[in-house]
């Protein structure tokens, strides 16, 4: 899995999961020159911000300026920087990335059997933890994204806080508020508050479940960084009243939600001794489409019903045109793509190519 052959001829380069994350982030694919990139028809926009496509990627494959430069240039329109922290923070070992095969999965409380042979991976189970470069060293590389990207696309920087067990709820929303102010200061379009990530273990890694913890966090950013468009990364909710809970604690204050883009599983050996010490990871890729297209529907039908403005960003096993009109048609405002993506790094050309003579 380190390239991929495209039906021009040329080679372009694939994340390396057998490489450690710190030598993806050194080793940024060069950006490819001459592709053609349809438009596609329809006027698009990522909260309020004028695009050509309703693409885009999430933080996870774009380590550093590098990879958001190459996936740019790839027909990705919204670019989002991976999450950042008001300290260093470094990632778990390898594997980071694990291909794995299942049924579809439509719980968080699934198993999944390690598959890392597998030629042609569809799905995998993420084990990064949110690493962190020094905010010195993230502010620069970001202002270095935002000067060299096309004037067409969108830098989205993803935030989180860093908390110990002893933290209050107003520290957690200061934090991130610091990094948000730090991203706004180093030219980001946008700012994603990551409140969901299933490969920690500290508080930051679900506070999406706590409404009041959501709306204190959405206030603090708003507060602090009040220009500029604010998203809300979430995982899976437990239905409908936990989704009206947290649309209300956020409305007036985030301008969109980003869905679900894993979901939890424990991850076995094909003779089901436990990986990752036991301990559950993210699963990403095509087995998590169907819940992730059925939470986006819920979603839309609680925010309609509260007549809230909150933009929905959908994200979790789209890997063809036919999903990203499905999840458009589901109320989808934006639709990211990040596993597909990572495997082929050419399908954002291909489907803008599909997008172009359907739409």
């Amino acid at each position: 899995m380190t390239a991929i052959t495209s039906r021009a001829g040329e080679t372009v380069a694939a994340y390396r999961i057998n490489e450690t994350y710190d030598w993806n982030y050194a080793h940024a694919p060069a950006v490819p020159s001459a592709v053609s990139v349809p438009a596609v028809p329809g006027a698009w926009n990522f909260c309020g911000l004028p695009l050509s496509s309703p693409l885009g990627m999430p933080a996870g494959p774009l380590l550093n300026s590098g990879w958001i430069l190459y996936y740019a240039a790839l027909g990705f329109d919204v670019l989002t920087y991976k999450t950042v922290r008001s300290s260093a923070r470094a990632s778990h070992a390898l594997p980071n990335l694990l291909p794995v095969s299942s049924a579809p999965l439509t719980t968080g409380a699934a198993t999944v059997v390690a598959d890392p042979q597998r030629q042609d991976p569809d799905s995998w189970a993420i084990s990064f933890g949110m690493p962190s470069k020094d905010p010195v060293v993230w502010q620069q590389d970001v202002e270095a994204a935002r000067q060299r990207l096309p004037p067409d696309k969108v830098l989205v920087v993803s935030v989180v806080a860093s908390p110990d067990e002893t933290w209050t709820l107003e520290q957690i929303a200061g934090d991130f508020a610091r990094c948000a102010r730090h991203a706004r200061d180093a030219g980001a379009h946008a700012i994603e508050a990551n409140l969901s990530c299933p490969n920690v273990c500290s508080q930051e890694g679900s506070l999406y479940q706590s409404p009041e913890a959501s709306g204190a966090i959405a206030a603090a950013i708003r507060l602090s960084v009040p220009e500029l468009p604010l998203i809300l990364k979430i995982g899976l909710l437990d239905g409908p009243d936990h989704a009206a809970a947290l649309v209300r604690a956020i409305a007036g204050r985030a301008d969109a939600i980003s869905t679900a883009n894993t979901i939890t599983a424990l991850v076995k050996q094909p003779d089901g001794t436990p990986l990752f010490d036991g301990l559950t990871r993210g699963v990403g890729g095509r087995i998590i489409g169907p819940r992730c297209l059925a939470e986006l529907a819920m979603l839309r039908g609680v925010i309609d019903e509260a007549g809230a403005g909150v933009r929905l960003i959908s994200v979790g096993g789209v890997a063809s045109a036919a999903d990203v009109v499905d999840r458009l048609e589901a109320g989808a405002h934006h639709v990211q793509i990040a596993t597909a993506a990572m495997l082929n790094p050419r399908i954002g050309v291909q489907i803008r190519e599909e997008l172009h003579l359907r739409m």
